[in-house]
């Protein structure tokens, strides 16, 4: 597949999976929508892995792999699908937008990479001052949507950790992407399994054409497609390249979210994105004018 095709191909799934996400619990819990969401994703992911024979060992150190990015994925996806009922969709893109400082600063600690420079301190800083001003307009809406900014902002911790986590314990052991994702699946969908199966939640009598779509789309498109092209692009394209990916994908979802799901954005949130894009700018400003 060509790269420029894998690149926008990434950019539209992100766009398009916090929308997605809100679509998928319509009509059920956000407990059966992430169960089936991942139980999707899994069972595509499996089958793709024994079609194209690529090895997919159980040892002791691919199972560590395994949970670390399972937990990852579960923990992560746990609080997102709770917290997209108290706000727009596209504001989970915005807030996923801090993951580059989150996993900038969690590595510079854990892993000793990349020292915290002027420019990557002071990007942080910006992005923590849009997040304030986000915020603060939630905290002003009557459902109390601060709850739902504050469960994705732990998404995003949970999600930073885990690739953290992932790398320190990846280190010297050489696995194919899909079957790391093979692997982190199965640990996501089976907890997430057992979480439905113990809430008490039932399955529902229907489900709309729109939601069964979406959790059709998040299992193939968000869970096992996007994954796969961004770890192909990884391979052929300058960091600096790829972090213009986290610029664009809070614009679009919170666009898509006004014109598709009729989603208020005030202006306060604007300028909250503006300043965390100009924050994420700044951090990423030595990538950016690197060459390859």
């Amino acid at each position: 597949m060509s790269v420029p095709a894998a690149y926008i191909g990434v950019i539209l799934i992100w766009s398009t999976t916090p929308l997605a996400i809100q679509w998928s619990v319509i009509g059920s819990s956000f407990l059966f929508g992430l169960m089936a969401r991942l139980v999707v994703g899994v069972l595509l992911c499996l089958a793709l892995l024994r079609l194209m024979r690529i090895a997919f060992p159980w040892h002791l150190g691919a199972v560590r792999l395994y949970l670390a990015a399972g937990l990852g994925i579960y923990g992560g996806l746990l609080t997102v699908y709770w917290g997209a009922q108290y706000i727009p969709s596209g504001l989970i893109a915005v807030i996923f937008g801090l993951t580059p400082l989150a996993t900038g600063v969690m590595a510079a600690v854990w892993l000793g990479e990349q020292a915290l420079t002027l420019p990557k301190v002071a990007g942080t800083l910006l992005g923590l001052a849009g997040l304030s001003l986000i915020f603060e307009a939630g905290r002003q809406w009557e459902n109390g949507s601060w709850v739902g900014i504050a469960a994705m902002l732990i998404s995003m911790l949970i999600h930073s950790a885990s690739s953290v986590w992932v790398k320190r314990l990846g280190d010297g052991i050489r696995l194919h992407p899909m079957a790391i994702n093979g692997g982190a699946l199965v640990v996501a969908a089976s907890l997430s399994l057992l979480t439905w199966l113990g809430s008490g939640d039932t399955m529902p009598v229907t489900l709309s054409l729109q939601t069964a779509g979406s959790i059709l789309y998040l299992g193939i498109a968000g869970s096992v497609v996007g994954f796969t092209l961004y770890y192909h692009i990884l391979r052929h394209l300058p960091a600096g390249v790829i972090a213009l990916i986290t610029l664009v994908t809070p614009v679009l979802a919170l666009l898509l979210g006004q014109w598709l799901n009729g989603e208020r954005v005030e202006p306060r949130i604007w300028w909250g994105t503006a300043v965390i894009l100009a924050g994420l700018l700044l951090y990423q400003w030595s990538n950016l004018t690197t060459r390859r």
